[in-house]
């Protein structure tokens, strides 16, 4: 695919959701994002802060009207050779020419699809939807992103900084796009050359050499260890190593097993651990919530036969933590798993933030729905680990991200770091 199409020509723009819930689409105006330039995710400019009960910062993604969408709880399907292209294409083909025609949009400038799993399972996804959706829709610009890029698009746009995602699990994903690290002052880290062996490069390298979120793929610049970070060191004022260049940078997302540290599943499993402890008589035990096991699962000693063999076990665990949130204000045990999660939440944010001094922290997903028992504590360890780093409320979800992607690459304004894994354009 080439970009043939003249901005001017541009009315609407395409964004597919494909998730582990479900496949949704939306259509919106090329130039919806309205408003001031500071309201407008395609600058880069921060937002204004606005309250909300609990204090967050919450930077409107500024739409001047609201995109037409259609959504299935069906997700797509993935095979041998991944997610299924054909099988995506068959549903949301349908949907984009009934929304396109009901917006009457007269030409369609860009698209981006967001998949979760795309970096190891998006094969399929690259090979066939360039052509596919050309020849369907007449569009001659895609992007395809991995629903953390999107995530990240819709909670800050294209600002630098950082967002963490948790709902099952936790990922934390940093950037800094295109031109934001000239003239703005980066922030000084004396430890941080100990915790990382270079800086991405503008392709999107990562500290190890690899590009983040690939399993160990060579970036395309092939660049050492050493050569990077001698570079970053001659580049980046206060010797912060990691953001000399644009790039991406990933922490946690490695499932419930290896990692997820902080997220759902994290949560509910320490939960009925402490249930579990206090069946048994053992220190660490909360009676409250294994009061709170038995009226959700029923009795203690059945839970094991209830969640070894189900293949959803990270979604059973996770549907615990709402209980760990309830009990978090009477009993110490709960609070101190919240407390312990939210430590986690900071040093993934941690790990991934820019040290640019307009870097701001997002936090999306339903895991923050749970409210005070956990973003009290989250705000508390963000403000220790990353002090002049503003907190904010995402400004929209992975759709929102998927149509503001599509958006700036329709008006020749993408400014997100690109990656063979994270974030290609065709």
């Amino acid at each position: 695919m080439t970009d043939t199409v003249p901005d001017t020509a541009a009315t609407h723009v395409l964004g597919i959701d494909s998730g582990g819930s479900g496949v949704r689409v939306g259509v919106a105006r090329a130039n919806a994002y309205g408003g001031s330039a500071a309201q407008n995710p395609l600058t880069g400019s921060p937002t204004p802060m606005s309250s909300t009960p609990l204090g967050w910062s919450s930077p409107p993604l500024g739409w001047s009207s609201p995109p037409l969408t259609w959504s299935s709880s069906t997700p797509a399907v993935v095979g041998a050779r991944g997610i299924d292209a054909e099988d995506l294409l068959a549903r949301v083909l349908p949907a984009a020419r009934e929304l396109l025609r009901e917006a009457g949009a007269r030409r369609l400038g860009a698209v981006c699809v967001g998949a979760a799993g795309m970096a190891t399972l998006g094969d399929d996804l690259r090979a066939r939807l360039p052509d596919a959706l050309a020849d369907a829709l007449g569009v001659r610009r895609l992007a395809l992103a991995a629903d953390a890029v999107t995530a990240y698009a819709g909670a800050l746009g294209q600002r630098p900084g950082a967002v963490v995602a948790a709902g099952t699990g936790l990922i934390a994903l940093g950037a800094v796009p295109e031109g934001a690290a000239k003239g703005l002052g980066v922030a000084s880290d004396p430890d941080d050359a100990s915790r990382t062996g270079n800086a991405p490069s503008t392709g999107g390298a990562s500290r190890t050499g690899s590009a983040p979120g690939t399993g160990g793929v060579p970036s395309a610049g092939g660049t050492s260890s050493t050569d990077a970070a001698s570079a970053a060191d001659a580049a980046a004022p206060g010797g912060d190593t990691r953001w000399a260049a644009t790039g991406w940078r990933r922490a946690d997302g490695w499932g419930h097993l290896l990692g997820d540290c902080g997220g759902g599943a994290w949560i509910g499993r320490a939960g009925l651990e402490a249930a579990m402890r206090a069946y048994d008589g053992r220190d660490g035990g909360s009676k409250p919530l294994l009061a709170r096991l038995e009226a959700v699962f029923g009795p203690a000693t059945g839970l094991p036969g209830k969640l070894y063999p189900r293949p959803d076990r990270p979604a059973v665990l996770a549907s615990f933590a709402p209980e760990v949130g309830r009990c978090a204000a009477e009993d110490p045990v709960a609070e101190a798993i919240l407390r312990t999660a939210a430590r986690h939440v900071a040093e993934a944010a941690e790990a991934v933030c820019p040290r640019l001094e307009s870097s701001e922290v997002a936090l999306t997903g339903g895991l923050f729905r749970m409210g005070a028992p956990l973003l009290t504590p989250v705000r508390e360890e963000l403000a220790a680990r990353l002090p002049g780093v503003r907190v904010t409320e995402a400004a929209g979800d992975p759709l929102d991200g998927a149509l503001c992607v599509a958006a700036a690459l329709a008006a020749d304004e993408l400014r997100l770091p690109r990656d063979p894994a994270l974030l290609s354009v065709v």
